[in-house]
């Protein structure tokens, strides 16, 4: 019996039979796989390695018999060339399954072993946050979708600057070299990309005028006192975000962060104005972090543009990074506070470098106090329009 739409129709599973293939008469192994259930599948069945493979080319119901049989001719010619069509199926069905996002987890657990745990956390963040339109593009087609990564880091130099783009840019081209070396990757489609035109380091100063539009744009949730206190700390964005509770003591006034959660490697204990404590005293305690559960606060593009929709046309052009510069710059300029006291409050080693470094150990914890008094003092002079009187914090005995 030939196959045809018509012949197929009248296929029925012989009595106490649940699954049946009926053959072609004129293309050998070609046939159509009756079950009881109701589904009928064009099938073709060779043999290769002593062993029967049955390959399912299509349901009936979407593939006319002129069409399957052409299909299971091709079938048995590549069988006849020494080809497991079957067995290629399914390895390029495990392919498809082996994505970005999957592998993920495997490399950063490889990175973590080698890496500081703030540099960690940072390459954490450009793969499974920046890098996160990537996560379901299988690896067999990422290698040569050199387009889609530059859009992807296009994107993340338009939201958050080419200094991250080119991070992220680098991180995820480390890890394509691993998965070339793990046998899953063909190329490094990061390296033909363009990197983002960075322009030398930044300069930019906030004005007066444009701290006070942020300031008074910043909500009370968690973003608005996370950039407060950035402005009344001068410390940097990680720092802040990834705060926890156990680095807080509110009846000393002072933040100590560990050396792993710090850029230089090097323990910093910050003292807190009256501002920044009260900030603090208000936020709920919810878990082991400030900002965030499990791993710190997590929604900085979301709340950016958020913040920049509140500010509407009058937006500053700034990154949160120039926030320490505005500091320094406002310490060293109006407040005639001495550098090295800036360079402390900022956690730079400056000074402390080298030789100097080795004799001078000085911490100037209570200049470093009244600077930050004194630089609150003025950040509220400027958001408020009013003059305030600088108040030190007393410590508990």
């Amino acid at each position: 019996m030939k196959l045809t739409a018509a012949t197929v129709r009248t296929l029925a599973l012989p009595k106490g039979v649940s699954d049946k293939i009926f053959f072609d008469d004129e293309l050998p192994r070609f046939g159509v796989r009756v079950r009881a259930g109701g589904s009928r599948t064009w099938i073709v069945q060779y043999g290769i390695g002593g062993k029967e493979r049955k390959l399912p080319l299509g349901l009936v119901s979407a593939l006319d018999p002129s069409k399957a049989r052409s299909l299971a001719k091709d079938v048995l010619a590549r069988v006849r060339l020494g080809e497991d069509p079957l067995a290629l199926k399914h390895e390029a069905r495990a392919r498809a399954n082996e994505t970005l996002g999957a592998q993920l987890p495997r490399y950063l657990a490889f990175k973590r072993a080698s890496l500081r745990p703030r540099s960690y956390a940072q390459v954490a963040r450009h793969l499974t946050v920046h890098a996160k339109p990537l996560h379901n593009r299988p690896l067999a087609t990422l290698a040569s979708d050199r387009r889609g990564v530059a859009i992807v880091l296009a994107k993340v130099a338009e939201a958050s600057g080419p200094v991250e783009a080119n991070m992220v840019r680098s991180s995820l081209s480390a890890c394509c070299r691993w998965l070339m070396g793990e046998g899953l990757l063909d190329g490094n489609p990061i390296i033909a990309t363009n990197k983002a035109a960075q322009n030398g380091a930044r300069k930019r100063v906030l004005s007066d005028a444009e701290l006070k539009r942020v300031w008074n744009g910043l909500d009370d949730g968690r973003y608005g006192a996370i950039v407060k206190l950035l402005v009344l700390t001068g410390l940097r964005r990680e720092e802040i975000g990834g705060l926890r509770w156990d680095e807080i003591d509110l009846g000393n006034a002072v933040v100590e962060i560990p050396a792993s959660r710090m850029k230089a490697n090097r323990p910093h204990v910050i003292p807190l104005s009256g501002p920044a404590l009260e900030i603090l005293r208000r936020r709920p305690r919810t878990g082991d972090y400030v900002f965030g559960r499990g791993r710190g606060f997590q929604g900085w593009s979301a709340r950016r543009k958020a913040l920049d929709a509140v500010i509407g046309g009058a937006r500053p052009d700034f990154v949160l990074h120039d926030l320490r510069r505005l500091a320094s710059t406002v310490m060293h300029e109006k407040l005639g506070i001495q550098p090295h006291i800036v360079e402390r409050v900022l956690a730079h080693v400056g000074h402390q470098r080298g030789v100097a470094g080795t004799y001078n150990k000085a911490e100037y914890l209570a200049e470093r106090r009244r600077a930050l008094v004194r630089w609150a003092d003025y950040v509220l002079a400027v958001v408020t329009g009013e003059e305030s009187t600088a108040q030190v914090v007393q410590l508990m005995k």
